[in-house]
């Protein structure tokens, strides 16, 4: 397992780096929830990412929002 592999449960998490799809364009999920979340940070939204950019770019978002963090309770 290489050192951008993260263990998290039963489930890997592999790096987009890592990705063998990584440089194809972005699904129509990501590109609809990039969107939402660009629009919630007010920050630009780039609908020409690759998959890999755009997970990294979600992850970005999600800390900047607060979205996708397990909930206290």
């Amino acid at each position: 397992m290489s050192d951008k592999t993260k263990v998290q449960g039963s489930n890997t998490k592999k790096d987009p780096d890592e990705w063998t799809t990584g440089d194809e364009r972005m699904t129509g999920a990501q590109k609809s929830y990039l969107k939402t979340l660009s629009e919630e940070a007010q920050e630009e939204f780039d609908e020409n990412l690759t998959k890999a950019e755009a997970s990294k770019r979600i992850d970005e978002l999600q800390q900047n929002t607060g979205r996708g963090q397990p909930k206290a309770g």
